[in-house]
């Protein structure tokens, strides 16, 4: 199972995630040989939920749906809204004529290569006509209709920096830790995805019509591997943001790229001593505590400190950031993940 990256989530308790298992009910969605893509889309998203509310308890977790039942499109992006989300995550399961293609994509809001994905977009879409006087929830959009898609164009996505960060990471998780083929970040057309007022993706895990695909996703482990990748890629995108926040000094911080709030309470120094800073280049982290072999550390030579209930490695701590930074440079190919630490002492 892929490890799990626990960053530290600030304003936790203002923050909602809104998981969406696209299709349901009387839409399957995409069917293989022996499955349903609306199974395992809500699969999936009840695994993310379940471990991002273990891992951030304080963080608002909504599903638009946690059986299967079928919701309208606008009713998944109206959820969000009301909900008032920080982030949407819709999963979803591919498919092709091709019964060859494989790999992960992850799409966001846009037009660019729109022509190149439209099909994709009208399927997703498309689902919309099981609903009754769909023409008048929709305004009169057609999802099989070119013509409907050129609103599109004029519609100003506030959001899309944020989701293509997010989507970002979510496509190296998946294809660095989890080696799946990669599709790459794309733009498409997708309603639920222009009626959420926040970051958004829409994710395909796989194709349910390629036989050795649909056979890997209906493994007994893949969901938990697939969940852990979703939630390391939530947890770097959050942090991340948190650090963009602090240099346009939204949050009062003296943080820099890759360098994390300390991760425990500095202890108070003697008033005649100035407390000591140290940069620590985190690797990893474990529940247990990891021997020196452990494949995780990939032989790396490195400290560990155990802060809270989790055992954190290091391969470098130092007072010099600069130092650290190096090390970073030096690792990233072996971690891709790895951040910078700041603590005092």
């Amino acid at each position: 199972m892929a490890l799990l990256c626990v960053l530290p989530l600030m304003a936790a308790k203002s923050y909602t995630v809104v998981l969406d298992a696209g299709h349901g009910g009387k839409d399957p969605g995409a069917v293989g040989k022996f499955s349903q893509e609306k199974d395992l889309n809500l699969s999936l998203v009840l695994k993310v939920g379940a471990l991002l509310k273990e891992q951030y308890p304080d963080i608002n977790v909504v599903y638009t749906r946690s059986t299967d039942v079928f919701i309208p499109l606008q009713t998944r992006a109206d959820i969000a809204n009301k909900n008032n989300a920080d982030l949407f995550i819709s999963i979803h399961t591919n498919a092709s004529e091709n019964r060859n293609s494989k790999g992960v994509e992850t799409f966001i809001l846009g037009t660019e290569k729109a022509e190149k994905n439209l099909d994709v977009a009208m399927r997703e879409n498309a689902v919309m006509k099981l609903e009754a006087d769909y023409k008048t929830t929709y305004q009169g959009f057609d999802p099989n209709s070119i013509d409907s898609y050129i609103m599109f164009e004029l519609m100003q996505n506030n959001f899309m920096d944020q989701s293509l960060q997010f989507a970002t990471q979510v496509q190296q998780h998946f294809v660095g830790h989890l080696n799946r083929s990669d599709r790459g970040v794309q733009q498409a057309s997708f309603w639920v995805l222009l009626k959420t007022a926040c970051p958004a993706i829409l994710f395909e895990m796989g194709f349910i019509s390629n036989a050795e695909e649909e056979k890997f996703l209906n493994a007994d482990t893949t969901m938990d591997m697939m969940a852990t990748a979703l939630v390391n890629a939530f947890a770097v995108y959050t942090h991340r943001q948190e650090i963009k926040k602090g240099e346009r000094g939204e949050v009062k911080s003296e943080k820099r790229d890759n360098e994390a709030q300390p991760e425990e309470p500095a202890a108070k120094p003697a008033k005649s001593a100035k407390p000591t800073t140290y940069y620590a280049l985190q690797i990893c982290a474990s529940r247990a505590p990891l021997e020196d072999s452990d494949p995780k550390l990939k032989g790396v030579a490195c400290e560990s400190r155990k802060v809270g209930d989790w055992y954190k490695y290091y391969a470098i701590i130092d007072t010099d950031r600069g130092k650290v930074v190096e090390k970073q440079k030096e690792l990233k190919q072996l971690f891709p993940d790895c951040w910078i630490s700041k603590f005092e002492q």
